[in-house]
């Protein structure tokens, strides 16, 4: 196992995190709605939490963590998409955006579990695996709420 693969498997997964709290708390900052604030306050931290393992397990292999976001791609157009549907202030459309962002952010676990599994030993296996159980809830959260959303 190289430390730099296991670096870059780790630094995605920062990346991811760090998306999800940048667009969290532009969500955040764009909604009017208390229990949607709460809940984008709740995603944040708990990206914040799994940014600094992952943070810390990089800085333990000494290697230097991704400090950006992915501003490519889907994950830029997910997080533009939540803005413009917090602006119309359509609670719809928010969950529909933010549930799109919540599957790219499993998507990206998942493949970090199944493509670079040699790359990460069993501690980071581990953290890892938990960190996405978290993440999956957040999607199953944003799932139900649209599903109640979509209802209405």
């Amino acid at each position: 196992m190289e430390n730099e693969k296991t670096i870059a498997v780790l630094n995605t997964l920062i990346t991811i995190n760090n998306d999800r709290i940048e667009g969290y708390e532009t969500a955040s900052k764009e909604t009017e709605e208390h229990d949607l604030k709460t809940l984008f306050a709740q995603f944040s931290s708990t990206s914040q939490k799994c940014k600094q393992e992952l943070t810390n397990e990089v800085s333990r292999l000494d290697g230097t963590s991704a400090e950006g976001t992915l501003t490519t791609g889907k994950l830029h157009r997910v997080w533009m998409d939540v803005k413009a549907a917090l602006t119309g202030k359509d609670r719809d459309a928010i969950l529909k955006s933010c549930e799109f962002g919540e599957g790219v952010a499993q998507d990206t676990y998942e493949k970090a579990l199944e493509n670079d599994i040699e790359n990460l030993n069993a501690e980071q296996q581990t953290m890892i695996k938990a960190q996405h159980t978290l993440l999956k809830a957040d999607h199953d959260k944003v799932k139900s709420m649209r599903d109640l959303a979509t209802a209405d």
